[in-house]
């Protein structure tokens, strides 16, 4: 075999080992010769010359990363645990990898810092809320901190709130007092509502005599609805009263008999 077709065959080689494929979502950071090219090559195919270049991946598509639980101690001093999720993606690949060693740790660990400095300056009660204001404060936060690296986050989500035991009854006994509360106003404004709706009931009946006369008949008559064995029925003294002037004019109809 010449030595022109083992160099032709050893260039073929090169420039087949040379070629790089990337995806849609990635793109390659060249290094060459340590410096660092001014524009990140992809998608397609790419030519690497080793050992002249050297390339780092990066992909572009949003990365979805659980924070670990981390314990807080809130405002009003209840210690909680609480976890969260995180949405990011990487928006210039050149910073991810020159301004920051591992943006993936270094994302995750400012995470939890800013998770535990943004919550612990909250009462319980805004953070069991207020999730969609905290959730936006987080995102902001951490978006002003990464923007230098290159890395857009998309969303923080607090996922979970463990609280204590005993914390958990406290608020469960709060919320069945308040409940409690809610139906004892309800019921006295339902009685003072009927109380004022019987006293004008009271001023149209005294005005009509026969008015009490025909209230009790109707209840008589929804009573035996009932098919009950047994009524007992009161008689009101109106009703009598109704009645005597009529005995009273029969009575002095009346001639004595010599």
């Amino acid at each position: 075999m010449s030595p022109i077709l083992i160099f032709a065959l050893v260039v073929a080689l090169y420039l087949a080992n040379s070629i790089k494929i990337l995806n849609e979502y990635e793109r390659g950071v060249i290094f060459r010769l340590g410096k660092l090219l001014p524009r990140p090559k992809g998608p397609g195919v790419i030519l690497v010359f080793a050992p002249i270049d050297r390339m780092v991946r990066v992909g572009l598509r949003t990365i979805v990363m659980d924070v670990p639980p981390q314990d807080i101690i809130t405002r009003d001093n209840v210690s909680v645990t609480v976890n969260a999720v995180l949405y990011f993606r990487v928006m210039d690949p050149t910073k991810a990898i020159v301004e920051v060693e591992s943006f993936n740790y270094a994302t995750s660990q400012l995470a939890q810092t800013t998770l535990r400095s943004v919550l612990g300056q909250v009462e319980l009660d805004d953070l069991l809320s207020e999730r969609d204001r905290l959730n936006q404060d987080l995102q902001r936060l951490l978006d002003q901190q990464t923007d230098p690296w290159g890395i857009k986050i998309a969303a923080v989500e607090v996922k979970h709130v463990d609280l204590p035991e005993n914390m958990q009854r406290a608020m469960a006994r709060q919320a069945e007092a308040e409940r409690e509360k809610r139906a004892k106003i309800i019921h006295a404004e339902g009685e003072f509502n009927a109380s004022e709706r019987l006293a004008q009931a009271a001023d149209v009946m005294s005005g009509q005599p026969l008015a009490i006369t025909l209230r009790y008949l109707q209840t008589l008559t929804e009573i035996a609805g009932e098919k009950n064995s047994t009524i007992v029925f009161p008689l009101p003294v109106e009703f009598l009263n109704l009645l005597q002037p009529k005995r009273s004019a029969g009575s002095d109809g009346e001639q004595p008999q010599e």
